[in-house]
């Protein structure tokens, strides 16, 4: 049994190894041509050869730090609803309906953008005031379309996926956790403080579960986000992401060198998601060894 597990063990390596052998070698020729100014340029024109990835990467990173920003709070929320304070007949059905968020597909989720999200947001812009709407924050066009409603539609998916994570791990902290808090003379809420505070490894876990979920997702936010190749701080600006530049121009490529910039921004994907993954198991195992001290 430990020769065979360790051998599947291995094996998720060698998958991994070779997916970024693969990407590196199809996107070799793009590698050669422009080197590292391929992560540092803005330019995305397939007719002249320029091929920069810069506004995707900023669209990818942006757009899934807004979504971590407004889903945390919530997941966390609902996870402590759930598992402290939800009376008894209500948590078993709220627990389905928190999980089957997660079952439901992508491409629902933004038809659901398009027909509802994209007109709210287009009248909350049209509803703010001009000299907000001037602050490059706010600035842009009122479409709909734009990073605002890409984040909230990642927000509402990665919701599930981390409350249920952190829901679990608050179940598993020691009832003994919360009868000394109550034994010291602490309320409801205090004790929910101390179950949080000796669960916070495993709920970094579960925030960092829905980052890298909102990092890969493709066809939502492709659809809500303007896929307009620029980088901008305004929440109101049309965007674009690495997946939605995969997915929408992969089959049209114009040539080789069109390809291979596609596949090396999968590559530059590839990365990113692997440090993110990295620096988070770098944290939990500093609050590890911290709660260990």
């Amino acid at each position: 049994m430990k020769y065979w597990t360790g051998a599947i063990a291995l094996l998720i390596v060698a998958i991994v190894a070779g997916v970024a052998f693969v990407l590196w070698d199809e996107a070799a020729l793009s590698i050669r041509t422009f080197g590292w100014d391929f992560w540092r340029t803005s330019v995305w024109d397939p007719v002249a050869g320029e091929f920069g990835a810069r506004p995707f990467i900023w669209g990818t990173l942006y757009s899934s730090i807004l979504a971590l920003l407004i889903a945390t709070p919530v997941a966390i929320g609902i996870a402590v609803f759930l598992s402290d304070w939800c009376p008894h007949a209500l948590r078993t059905p709220l627990v389905f309906l928190t999980e089957l968020l997660a079952a439901i597909p992508s491409i629902v989720y933004g038809l659901w953008g398009i027909f509802v999200l994209v007109p709210a947001v287009r009248e909350l812009q049209l509803a703010l005031p001009d000299w907000i709407r001037a602050m490059p924050l706010f600035s842009g066009p009122p479409v709909g379309v734009s990073m605002l409603s890409a984040a909230v539609v990642l927000a509402i998916m990665i919701v599930p996926f981390t409350s249920s994570v952190a829901r679990e791990v608050l179940k598993s902290v020691p009832a003994s956790q919360r009868e000394a808090a109550y034994a010291v003379g602490a309320t409801r809420w205090e004790a929910t403080v101390v179950a949080l505070h000796n669960a916070r490894t495993g709920i970094l876990g579960a925030v960092m579960l829905g980052f890298g979920r909102a990092l890969g997702e493709t066809m939502a936010v492709t659809m809500v986000i303007g896929n307009n190749p620029q980088a901008k701080w305004s929440l109101f600006a049309p965007q674009y992401t690495m997946s939605a530049v995969i997915a929408n121009e992969f089959t049209e490529a114009a040539d080789q060198l069109h390809l291979d910039s596609l596949v090396e921004i999968g590559l530059v994907l590839f990365v990113i998601t692997l440090v993110v993954n990295l620096a988070s198991r770098a944290l939990v195992w500093r609050l590890n060894r911290a709660r260990t001290a």
